[in-house]
């Protein structure tokens, strides 16, 4: 029996999204479909492009495909970053926070990391260095000592680096300077940098907050419609306690948990390649399980890790096949997917 483009998308209806529950044609994500013989070209619009299960979806796609008789079946992926029906911000999809409950959990490097990951995903993506008392994002991209300019509408313009826009209050303030500042100064900086900002066009902004549950945090959700929050944290019992306020802190303003994503989850051995789980095992998964939310991965502690982010090359740009960008990159795509299961829920496709 000839193949015909009705006999495929009634076999795709078979085919699920294995996040959203629905099959491929009632969401609407497939675009093209291009017959030749028993040849059959595939194009699948996807809700991001950082989707971790693609290569699940391809497998169903060729399994429910197979009865048919077709000989050979090309699948390519398209769509793009599923918008909100109201921005955050003029340009900008998802505001997505990244916290912690305390300090020393890796909090920056870690948002620096997922905010490459992301982009080298396909997305567009900003960086905004929201911790004011110690901004670190402007060292770790080798920014340091450029200044900030505006456009001629005097909007600030994001500096660029390795392709990310980046935003940090150590390009406007002097080196070394003490930030002592309070609640009302704190909130009119964030202000700024989310109104007076001329970010473009972004999927994904991240934000990189200060640690603990203060000033800042309030204000960024007070200004502004947060997709989303990471929790940062070690393994370890003490750093858990602190993570588990900041995730009651986002619960508290309203602002979903992501996913707990576990850093310095074992120290690698840059000898003898062994892992040792220095700070403990398992406690990120765990808090993630109380929570009732994803987890969203280890990374682990290592001697380019840090280096990286001191040289001003973070991993993902120093060292793009190794082991710690991997875990960074499956981190961006699971974040990715519970972005789009979010608002996939908020605003149902057709």
């Amino acid at each position: 029996m000839a193949l015909t483009e009705e006999g495929l998308l009634e076999a795709l209806r078979t085919v699920m999204d294995p996040e959203l529950g629905k099959d491929l044609v009632s969401l609407g994500m497939v675009g093209q479909i291009q017959l030749e013989g028993n040849r059959v070209d595939l194009l699948i619009n996807l809700t991001t492009p950082a989707c971790p299960l693609k290569g699940q979806i391809e497998a169903d796609i060729r399994r429910a495909l197979a009865p048919l008789g077709v000989e050979e079946v090309r699948v390519r992926f398209g769509g793009g970053v599923k918008a909100p029906e109201h921005y955050p911000i003029p340009g900008v999809k998802h505001v997505v926070a990244v916290g912690s409950g305390k300090g020393g959990v890796g909090k920056s490097t870690v948002a620096a990391n997922l905010a490459l990951a992301l982009l080298g995903e396909g997305a567009k993506v900003g960086l905004l260095d929201a911790d004011l008392y110690g901004p670190s994002q402007a060292k770790m991209f080798g920014l340091e000592g450029q200044r900030l300019k505006v456009d001629e509408n005097r909007k600030i313009l994001p500096l660029e680096a390795f392709g990310l826009k980046v935003l940090s209050i150590a390009n406007i303030v002097p080196p070394g300077q003490a930030m002592i500042w309070r609640g009302p100064i704190l909130h009119g900086t964030i202000k700024q940098f989310l109104e007076e900002v001329n970010w473009g066009e972004l999927d994904y902004l991240v934000v990189d907050l200060p640690p603990g549950t203060g000033d800042v945090q309030l204000s960024l959700t007070q200004l502004t419609r947060v997709s989303g929050g990471v929790i940062v944290t070690t393994p370890q019992e003490v750093a858990l306690i602190d993570a588990e306020r900041a995730a009651d802190m986002f619960k508290k303003v309203q602002v979903p948990i992501l996913g707990v994503l576990e850093n310095m989850s074992y120290f690698l051995c840059p000898h003898c390649g062994k892992p040792t789980p220095i700070f403990g095992e398992g406690g990120g998964r765990r808090l993630a399980e109380r929570l009732k939310t994803r987890f969203l991965g280890e990374i682990p502690l290592t001697l380019p890790l840090r280096e990286s982010g001191d040289r001003g090359r973070p991993i993902l740009v120093e060292d793009p096949g190794g082991l710690e960008a991997e875990a960074f990159r499956k981190a961006a795509r699971e974040l990715a997917a519970a972005l789009s299961v979010q608002a996939f829920i908020a605003l149902p496709m057709a």
